[in-house]
């Protein structure tokens, strides 16, 4: 037979690949294990990893029901498990933190105990008055002022919205602190944690920039 007659005969079927997409969900849960690594720092993100275990788990329960159309199970399963064991190791270490973060002999508070209470009357609630000369422990973040390094005295606020977004934060949101010596702090976003001894006004004490204050802080330790 001449090169001219050769019959090419078509492929054999199960020659071809059979493509099969990979689950988007599965792709998903893993970019959450991914991006839930920083609630390991930051105790408010571990809503991350339990979004990502919602998604994983779908993921698997999806490929399941259509595994002659999809594939992805392995990483659908690896993304479960990453969440999950970050959800768990984050959890475990931010509750070991709160457990041991307040030193003996002072009291842990927060800028919520230090909010007026609607139907009594004043700005300060008697449950922050009672704080009076208490030594306390408390934590928030930096008010920026025109000063920025080597500060003995700054406003804590209560989060970041307050500190670098929301403008002038309200009276009941700032307590001036004054860092006893050699105590000084730069400027910064950081979290800080501190004790001190509370002061308490029920009548604004006028500060330089922002109006003034009920609470104000004679911080011995600051982190």
């Amino acid at each position: 037979m001449s090169s001219s007659e050769t019959i090419f005969s078509s492929p054999d079927q199960s020659e071809y690949f059979e493509y099969k997409p990979i689950s988007s969900t599965s792709v998903v849960g893993l970019v959450f294990a991914l991006i839930s690594l920083a609630a390991l720092l930051f105790p408010e993100l571990l809503l991350l990893p339990v979004i990502g275990i919602i998604v994983s788990l779908y993921s698997v329960k999806k490929i399941r029901k259509f595994r002659d159309e999809m594939t992805g199970m392995g990483m659908a399963k690896t993304a479960a498990f990453l969440n999950v064991a970050i959800f768990i190791t984050g959890s475990a270490y931010h509750s070991y933190i709160y457990a041991t973060e307040v030193p003996e002999g002072y009291q842990r508070i927060s800028f919520a105990d230090l909010q007026p209470i609607p139907g009594q009357p004043g700005p300060v609630p008697q449950t922050a008055v009672e704080l009076d000369g208490e030594k306390v422990f408390i934590k928030g973040y930096t008010f920026p002022g025109e000063k920025r390094r080597n500060l003995k005295s700054f406003v804590l606020v209560p989060d970041l919205g307050t500190c670098c977004f929301g403008g002038q934060p309200a009276l009941t949101d700032m307590i001036e602190v004054t860092l006893d010596d050699p105590l000084r702090a730069d400027y910064s976003m950081s979290y800080r944690k501190l004790t001190g001894v509370l002061e308490v006004d029920q009548e604004i004490k006028p500060i330089s920039g922002i109006g003034g204050v009920y609470y104000r802080l004679k911080a011995d330790g600051i982190k």
